[in-house]
């Protein structure tokens, strides 16, 4: 196993990282930019080192720093967590180039499945099910017209790399694809800094659920059940649960091997995602993209799997075997993540300021993942995660009364969030029956 890791991000999962290395005996080093220098991940590392000014482009998301930072501090890995250069191919090839473990799988998996065009194409010629779309980059306005007639309306459109739903809309008409083309094209190349579009069938009503997986480095893939991620507001989750209420045990074990094969068609190795779209009616589903790292809910699955992925991530890396029956592991009971966004519940936009109060909930079930303490400073350059309040029960309605009972402790001052929205989610009837898609909360 290493002896030091270097943890590429901040915040509540640069903490959670830390957390397991140092259960393994693992040296933490923090990196941090101007705005971070007293921020908790910095105080709970062994070592840090500053990257840079508050602007993440100028910090986290500076690729020399970054692996300079490693260099200096002799780390033996890597691990990137999520956002920042958690799936910049080029960064991931100078790591390993540098003889610096990469905790993530490798630059041609990231890739491979960084642009939605190759990757549906990849996933296509792999027998995974794919909705009906372009396999080449949309050229213009007029070549998007010509192609809309054979994709058929309505459909998304989307920008071929990045993701977060940035560049992504529904339309129904021609008129409307007129509009909405040109405005994808510009968000694509000013957020990812290339300019491709495809065209896909859009599915509505539709879940999207997604499929943890940990490909072992021997061939081997093993898939840690599901998690419906279908609650979201303009294409950013909100709040997610596992495993979903919304498939058949039928089409969550076709998902699941569809996963794995996804997986396998590119050599894959670490922890990763498949995302699918499924039709709550007919069950029918179809690959929607894959994440090339930790996503955001891992801890749903952790909670209901009983593993640690950060661990497993970790092993996986070093070569080393995994840490659980990979051959009998399982799903049981039920975990719902909620995550708690220092925004303005009405308008959505980031409340930045100083947490004057602070107290996240305990109790039986309960997981809270954090990056903040009471007198921190919310940033306005980065995102505005506060914490995921996480709740887990025996079946989905202990774990849903949990959730309930976590999220009225929630108390944060200082700073807008929207917690009062997540406690109604909670007791909104679809969330309670498990009927919705991932249009219900925009109708709430």
């Amino acid at each position: 196993m290493f002896t030091s890791l270097l943890i590429a991000n901040r915040g509540e999962i640069a903490l959670r990282v830390m957390r397991t290395a140092r259960s393994l005996g693992i040296r933490t080093i923090a990196i941090y930019s101007d705005a971070d220098r007293d921020a908790a991940h910095v105080e709970w590392a062994d070592e840090a080192v500053r990257v840079g000014p508050a602007p993440a482009r100028e910090s986290y998301l500076d690729a020399g720093a970054v692996l300079s930072a490693a260099v200096e501090k002799g780390a033996d890995a890597i691990h990137p967590g999520y956002g920042f250069l958690s799936e910049n191919a080029s960064f991931a090839e100078e790591v390993t180039a540098r003889g610096i473990a990469w905790v993530g799988p490798s630059a041609a998996a990231i890739e491979q499945m960084g642009d939605k065009i190759q990757a549906r194409n990849l996933m296509a010629k792999a027998g995974i099910p794919v909705a009906r779309g372009t396999d080449q980059p949309v050229l213009d306005v007029a070549d998007a017209l010509a192609r809309a007639e054979h994709v058929g309306y309505p459909l998304m459109v989307k920008s071929a790399a990045g993701g977060g739903g940035i560049g992504m809309s529904a339309v129904h008409t021609a008129d409307e694809l007129e509009r909405a083309f040109e405005g994808a094209r510009s968000r694509a190349q000013r957020f990812f800094g290339d300019p491709s579009i495809l065209l896909e069938q859009l599915i509505s009503p539709a879940r999207h659920v997604e499929v943890q997986i940990l490909g072992l480095g021997d061939g081997r893939v093993v898939s840690l059940g599901d998690r419906d991620c279908s609650i979201q507001r303009r294409h950013q989750k909100v709040l997610e649960e596992s495993p979903s209420p919304g498939v058949s045990p039928a089409t969550r074990a076709k998902m699941a091997q569809a996963a794995r094969e996804a997986a396998r068609a590119i050599g894959y190795r670490g922890a990763g995602t498949v995302e699918f779209l499924v039709n709550p009616v007919t069950q029918e589903f179809v690959f929607l993209e894959m994440n090339t790292r930790l996503q955001v809910e891992h801890p749903i699955t952790e909670l209901t799997h009983d593993v640690d992925l950060v661990a497993e991530q970790l092993r996986i890396a070093a070569g080393q075997a995994p840490g659980f029956e990979t051959e009998s592991v399982h799903s049981t009971g039920h975990a719902f993540e909620l995550r708690l966004y220092a925004e303005d519940p009405k308008t959505f936009v980031p409340s930045p300021g100083t947490l004057t109060a602070w107290h996240m909930p305990q109790g039986a079930g309960v997981r809270v993942d954090a990056g903040y303490r009471p007198g921190d400073q919310v940033s306005p350059h980065y995102d505005p995660l506060l914490a995921k309040i996480c709740a887990y029960g025996s079946d989905r309605t202990e774990a849903l009364q949990r959730a309930r009972t976590a999220m009225a402790e929630v108390v944060v001052e200082g700073v807008k969030t929207n917690a009062t929205t997540l406690l109604s989610l909670l007791d909104n009837p679809a969330m309670i029956s498990g009927d919705y898609d991932t249009t219900t909360l925009e109708r709430m």
